[in-house]
């Protein structure tokens, strides 16, 4: 037995391994979201369409996602936040960051997908990337004749200011 790729610290055969074999079905959408990121890992592009709310199914492509699976190696999944999705919910919200190399670069995919429960099962509908929080710069504003505050002594407008 071996740790299961999701991160969980479970053995692949208490963790993803059935729900990819589909000898039982995920509990929650976090569950799922693990067993989709397993999936990519091992290459089990099957399990990620059968994965999909049958209303998002006609616009996914197979052989782009096997080749997306097949180039990557996958690294490292964090769960970031879940929102509902529990065993009592019918949707939930998953945020994730998927680590994984391609062509040897190092990449991230960071996405907020959205899980609905279908006759019984959970099911991915789709993801959105979240949107950068807006940083605020709290230091006060540098004028033009103001000595600069990266310290040569030169007026603001004369140095770091141009």
């Amino acid at each position: 037995m071996s740790g299961c790729h999701c991160g969980s610290g479970l053995d692949w055969d208490a963790c993803c391994g059935p729900l990819i074999a589909g000898e039982r079905a995920a509990e929650t959408a976090e569950a799922l979201m693990r067993s989709r990121y397993s999936a990519y890992a091992v290459g089990a592009v099957d399990y990620l369409g059968e994965s999909l709310h049958p209303e998002h199914r006609s616009d996914w492509d197979r052989d782009a996602t096997a080749r997306w699976a097949e180039r990557s190696a996958w690294l490292k999944l964090e769960i970031v936040d879940t929102e509902a999705g529990g065993v009592d919910d019918d949707e939930g919200v998953v945020e994730f960051i998927a680590r994984f190399t391609e062509r040897g670069q190092p990449k991230q995919h960071h996405e907020r997908s959205r899980f609905r429960r279908h006759e019984g099962r959970w099911y991915y509908v789709d993801g959105e990337v979240p949107k950068p929080q807006t940083q605020r710069h709290d230091t006060p504003k540098v004028g033009r004749n103001e000595p600069c505050p990266c310290g040569s002594g030169k007026k603001y407008k004369k140095c770091c200011g141009r």
